[in-house]
């Protein structure tokens, strides 16, 4: 490497400098190390691309604020009697006398329907008479035992025989009580199915038996409502069949599964049913009412979706903008719950959200919260 003097009109007179002389390959190697570096230092620094007194942009903001928001849900669902059944015999026999007239109102235990029973009377009758000798036996063969005459083995076998007997007639006493048909609650009789003189068996259905003073009534929500379900919701039903009546009950209980396929929950619900105008099977149209919900609500313009994922930019203190997860419950038009994510007085963008990106500075120029 050289070195040359160079006289420069800077330097007073007599002075010189000297400075390297480098060859070409050198030179382009110092120039590429230069360019690097720089490139390196902008990215750490993207401010330096902005032009100089660029100002943050300017957004619209409100807060997040806690109101009411009552639940209000409406599905279909189907009336149900609080207590339902067929009327079956317990046994095969033939239909001797009919108590009941269809649409009548029925007690718990009043008897329905009464079957042939010569069969039974003479099975009891036989098993009350080998009971009676059992015990006869068994009475003496105590007596006995007391003087030594008989051994303990055969007063033994007398008792067990006596027992054996007492369940034989606690059998017979059961078929023919099996005999006699009643109802097993109160309620409304339904249409009846046989006639006088029919071969009656488990299988047959003799009429039907629903207890309509409450009504329950089935239906489905969205499993997006979890939360908000409890029993003691008001529910509000309506009829085709009586379009200017309205049925009023409340939430009774909520299933404890969710519905994989369409992601509903089945709650269900009872209603008092005094003038019989709810009838099982009905088809109602449901609301569920709960006035007393307050909730975290945001205008609905402040959410981002992406994809499966709902975000808001809130501001903090500093004016820096933060892009924050949030999780979504119901909606109502112009606002949307929030359920995670975000707190009261918290402040989100609605207006400006395509100029502002996470962690860059904003102007706010409107809080609508301080607007009159």
């Amino acid at each position: 490497m050289e070195r040359h003097k160079i006289n420069s009109p800077c330097l007073p007179d007599g002075l010189e400098c000297a400075i390297p002389h480098f060859n070409g390959k050198t030179l382009r190697n110092i120039r590429s190390l230069i360019f690097w570096l720089a490139i390196f230092v902008l990215m750490l620094q993207p401010s330096l691309f902005a032009a100089p007194g660029q100002a943050a942009p300017g957004v619209v903001v409100t807060q997040a604020e806690m109101k009411s928001f009552p639940l209000s849900a409406e599905a279909l669902g189907n009336a149900r009697a609080n207590e339902s059944v067929d009327i079956r015999p317990k046994i095969t026999a033939t239909l001797t006398e009919i108590l009941f007239e269809e649409g009548q109102e029925v007690n718990a235990g009043d008897v329905l329907v009464r079957l042939d029973n010569l069969e039974q009377v003479a099975d009891l009758a036989a098993a009350q008479a080998a009971l009676v000798d059992s015990e006869a036996s068994f009475n003496r063969s105590t007596e006995l035992f007391r003087t030594n005459v008989v051994a303990k083995s055969q007063l033994l076998q007398d008792e067990a025989r006596k027992i054996a007997d007492e369940a034989m007639v606690s059998v017979a006493q059961k078929r023919l009580a099996d005999t006699i048909v009643r109802a097993p609650f109160a309620g409304r009789i339904g249409l009846r199915r046989v006639s006088l003189g029919s071969l009656l068996g488990p299988d047959t259905i003799i009429t039907t038996l629903d207890d309509t003073h409450v009504i329950k009534v089935d239906f489905d929500l969205p499993e997006i409502y979890l939360s908000r379900l409890e029993p003691g919701l008001q529910v509000l039903a309506h009829s085709a069949a009586y379009p200017d009546q309205e049925f009023s009950g409340s939430v009774s209980s909520v299933d404890t599964r969710v519905d994989p396929v369409s992601r509903t929950v089945r709650v269900r619900s009872v209603m008092q049913n005094i003038d019989g105008h709810l009838r099982p099977g009905m088809f109602l149209t449901v609301e569920l009412l709960n006035d007393s919900i307050e909730a975290l609500v945001v205008p609905e313009r402040a959410l981002i979706p992406e994809r499966s994922m709902q975000y808001v930019y809130v501001v903090g203190d500093n004016q820096l903008v933060e892009k924050r997860t949030v999780q979504i419950g119901r909606r109502r038009p112009g606002e949307v719950e929030i359920l995670e994510g975000l707190s009261a007085g918290e402040s989100v963008i609605v207006d400006g959200t395509q100029k502002a990106r996470d962690g860059q500075p904003v102007s706010i120029l409107v809080r609508q919260a301080d607007q009159p």
